[in-house]
């Protein structure tokens, strides 16, 4: 796992946003996990957040979109672990576009913390579990309200 370059974690002051948070169900022990470090991040930024969880990480995108249009920026969050098929790619692919496509088109950040790995110890190894490597569901946080002050500043 590379992480090399990668900035400081450091919650911004970002006291008065909304953040909507929303993680699949899938691999519960991965996503309460990144879900638990995202509203840790919410927390010490001073941002008040929502979550709303759904089945899969396919059934991201569209709640998230739903979110963008009341919050002043989102926080998507899931394991796909890749498996005997192709099925891995093709939910990779829709998601990471979908939620690229929804910030363009919404104007709100979208912290993408869906973990896209080959095995569950990858995905465990990014989750902000006690030993972690990485810690997505901060990060993702974290990246999607520095966005968002961002863009309240050029606005």
């Amino acid at each position: 796992m590379s992480g090399e370059g990668r900035p400081g974690a450091a919650a911004p002051d970002a006291a008065g946003l909304t953040v909507g948070v929303v993680a699949a169900s899938w691999h519960a022990k991965i996503t309460d996990q990144l879900v638990a470090r995202a509203l840790a991040a919410c927390d010490d930024s001073g941002a008040t957040a929502t979550v709303v969880r759904v089945p899969g990480s396919l059934e991201i995108p569209v709640i998230a979109q739903a979110l963008a249009r009341r919050c002043d920026a989102v926080v998507a969050l899931g394991a796909v672990i890749k498996g005997e098929t192709a099925h891995f790619e093709y939910v990779c692919d829709s998601v990471t576009s979908g939620l690229t496509r929804i910030a363009l088109d919404e104007g709100t950040p979208v912290g993408n913390g869906v973990l896209t790995c080959e095995t569950m110890d990858q995905a465990l190894d990014r989750s902000g579990l006690p030993g972690s490597k990485e810690d997505k569901g901060y990060e993702s946080a974290v990246a999607a309200l520095e966005t968002a002050l961002l863009l309240r500043d050029l606005h």
